[in-house]
């Protein structure tokens, strides 16, 4: 089995960038797609990013496209989201996902195998 753990989250002013990470363990991680999604206060947990397991493909929601890039080092056996010009409606928990092809990944959550335990990302006004 796959864990994943966050790490990288904190309190940042709009407009900055913030680079939350996600290492793995278990498998063959080069096997897995992986994602990332948010979840705020009284909020459903929504989809941000996808990329496939060689990492050529990835995608993103609307809300966060041309701001947020996901990569991935399977070497090192990481995932990382960096994100720039933050808002606050950014202001989430958010967690690292990995599904057991290696194939991109979809918005749905139930594609996904694995998940991590989120780390929080705060953005002030």
């Amino acid at each position: 089995q796959v864990h994943l753990v966050e790490s990288g989250g904190g309190l940042v002013q709009a407009g900055g960038s913030l680079r939350v990470s996600c290492a793995a363990s278990g498998g063959i991680f080069r096997n897995y797609g992986a994602a990332w999604f948010r979840q705020a206060p009284g909020k459903e947990r929504e989809f941000v990013a996808a990329i496939s397991g060689l990492g050529a493909l990835t995608t993103y929601a609307d809300s966060v496209k041309g701001r947020f890039t996901i990569s991935r080092d399977n070497a090192k056996n990481t995932v990382h989201l960096q994100m720039n010009s933050l808002k606050p409606e950014d202001t989430a928990n958010y967690y690292c996902a990995a599904k057991r092809d290696y194939g991109l990944g979809y918005f749905k959550r139930d594609e996904y195998d694995f998940w991590g335990q989120g780390t929080q990302v705060t953005v002030s006004s």
